[in-house]
């Protein structure tokens, strides 16, 4: 069972926002961050994205250590004490990933550090898994924690789907959102953090994580039925390790990228599981207002979260946040509010 830990603070620069409050407040409101971009369609029009307005036109690397800096930074402010205390887990782009825009990992790092001024020799980790990026994190977080190997542990995601190699590959694949593919996604870029601790009177907690594989992933080359075996087996074991049913859970919050393959996974896991009696489960998705943003995708939602549970619009109580990759991993995670500060 992976060790529970509480989530103590969050940080985020997105495509509508450049910290957690205003991020999480245009999310609410419904507004998106998409404009035209420097790439063009085979139509000659501009592909439409969601970029990060930046003060400066980084690139590369760069850019995604300014990114990712800024997340971790503002999530280390609210509990500055923690600085000097905390390991970092940085959730990344699948390696294999077409356009991958971080080539190299160490020099990442170090950039890292020394934009945030915080040591990450010796105390990094990187999970390279895409979009459930995050929810290996947090199972690396909580044990990691409960061993005592450190007080603290920031789990930070950054990634970017906006690089040229991403897509030229990904309009080539047909799966961007154009005038001629309307089952498409829209390609973002954003960064997020997320600070855990150990167990504490009241907080926002991580009560049930589950990890799985989806076989009849969207690029199964057996051509598969999707059944959504993969997300219900890890709705299965966070809602197990949580000790609640389907019927409890408040509301769902998930990375949909837009494809209909991912409403339809996420569908098929909630009615294999949903019982009995239950009350209205609302739906959220940063994807409406930031597009495909890949291993930045659960510290975001995680982020969405906690700031709707602190400032009390959140929509039901406990939420559980799920999430998929290309090649089939799935992440499911159930949270519960206690009295958050």
């Amino acid at each position: 069972m992976t060790a529970v830990v509480d989530i103590l603070s969050v940080g985020m620069v997105t495509a509508v926002g450049l910290d957690a409050p205003s991020s999480c407040a245009a999310m609410r409101a419904g507004i998106d961050g998409f404009q035209e971009t420097r790439f063009v369609v085979p139509n000659g029009e501009r592909l439409v994205g969601a970029p990060v307005p930046l003060p400066r036109d980084w690139i590369g690397e760069k850019r995604l250590a300014h990114l990712v800096s800024g997340a971790i930074g503002e999530a280390f402010d609210q509990v500055p004490g923690a600085r000097g205390q905390t390991a970092l887990i940085l959730c990344l782009a699948e390696e294999d990933r077409p356009g991958r825009p971080v080539r190299n990992m160490v020099r990442l790092l170090k950039r890292i550090s020394e934009y945030t001024e915080v040591e990450t020799v010796g105390r990094s980790r990187i999970v390279a898994h895409g979009r459930p990026s995050g929810h290996v994190a947090l199972d690396h977080a909580g044990r990691m924690i409960a061993a005592g190997e450190f007080r603290y542990v920031m789990i930070a995601g950054v990634d970017s789907y906006l690089t040229a190699g991403s897509t030229m590959h990904y309009l080539a694949d047909k799966r961007l959102l154009t005038p001629e593919q309307p089952n498409g996604f829209i390609p973002g870029e954003a960064a997020a953090a997320v600070l855990c601790g150990a167990p504490s009177y009241g907080g926002f907690r991580l009560t049930g994580l589950g990890l799985a594989r989806e076989h009849a992933n969207i690029y199964n080359k057996q051509d598969l039925p999707l059944r959504g075996d993969g997300m219900a087996s890890a709705y299965d074991a966070a809602l197990s390790q949580s000790g609640i049913g389907m019927n409890r859970l408040g509301y769902r919050i998930s990375d949909l990228i837009g494809e209909q393959y991912w409403f339809k996974q996420s569908a098929l896991a909630q009615m294999r599981h949903l019982r009995g009696r239950h009350d209205f489960q609302d739906f959220w998705s940063p994807a409406e207002s930031l597009g495909n943003i890949g291993s930045a995708v659960v510290p975001v939602m995680l982020g969405m979260a906690y700031v709707a549970a602190q400032k009390g619009y959140a929509a039901g109580n406990p939420v559980l946040i799920e999430a998929s990759s290309d090649a089939g991993a799935c992440g499911a995670a159930v949270l519960v509010a206690r009295a958050v500060r």
